[in-house]
């Protein structure tokens, strides 16, 4: 009788863990699947993150998720115009109405980029000014910064899916075997996406560091 109890325990606590999945047992490899996921978006954010940090070179990702105000909503200025890179260190933004022209220069100048936008009335032009070896070291530090910010959602998702398989054990779902070899699964998954960041922050670093 007390068996039956802690799994029919076992089994409430996944469904308030897991809602999507509250009328099925989580096999260890949804555990895995759901963490993993959960990883992958760590990784995605960081790429967004890193495509604002601004390199020798103009890009457009340097501008393009800005958000600006059109119609009442923040929208990113990819959405709304045209961004081009006519020279290395320029960027030409053209809005696809004229009438957007003031919330994109504004929007701009609100940003982080540090850059002022120079309007002709029809486009804005973005001159990047060549970085000092101080601003560069300030940016790569900048990138240790997101990529610490990966590795910590990164083992949330670990704690997470370890707290998954714990929860299963206890309710009898599964043996210990299975639960640990569980864990050591989400471990190795740990290390594949903490890898996936260092390797993007050095690719990075690279760039911002290449005079």
């Amino acid at each position: 009788m007390e068996a039956v109890s802690n799994l029919a325990f076992g089994i409430a606590t996944i469904a308030v863990l897991f809602p999507a999945r509250c009328n099925n047992i989580m096999p260890v490899d949804d555990v895995l699947l759901d963490c993993e996921m959960h990883m992958e978006k760590a990784v995605e954010h960081l790429q967004h993150e890193l495509r604002g940090i601004r390199t020798g070179r103009a890009s457009p990702a340097l501008v393009e998720n800005i958000k600006v105000e059109y119609y009442g909503a923040m929208t990113d200025l990819k959405a709304i115009a045209s961004i081009n890179i006519p020279e290395p260190a320029q960027i030409l933004i053209k809005p696809f109405s004229p009438g957007d022209m003031k919330a994109i220069e504004k929007a701009i100048s609100d940003s982080k980029l540090g850059l002022t936008p120079h309007s002709d009335g029809r486009q804005l032009r973005l001159s990047l000014p060549p970085l000092s070896q101080e601003r560069r070291l300030q940016l790569a530090g900048a990138c240790k910064q997101y990529a610490e910010q990966g590795k910590i959602s990164v083992r949330g998702a670990r704690r997470d899916a370890n707290k998954i398989l714990d929860t299963e054990q206890k309710g009898g779902v599964l043996t210990e075997d299975e639960a640990e070899k569980g864990k050591e699964q989400v471990q190795e998954l740990t290390k594949t996406y903490e890898t996936k960041i260092d390797e993007l922050i050095e690719k990075k670093r690279a760039e911002i560091m290449q005079v």
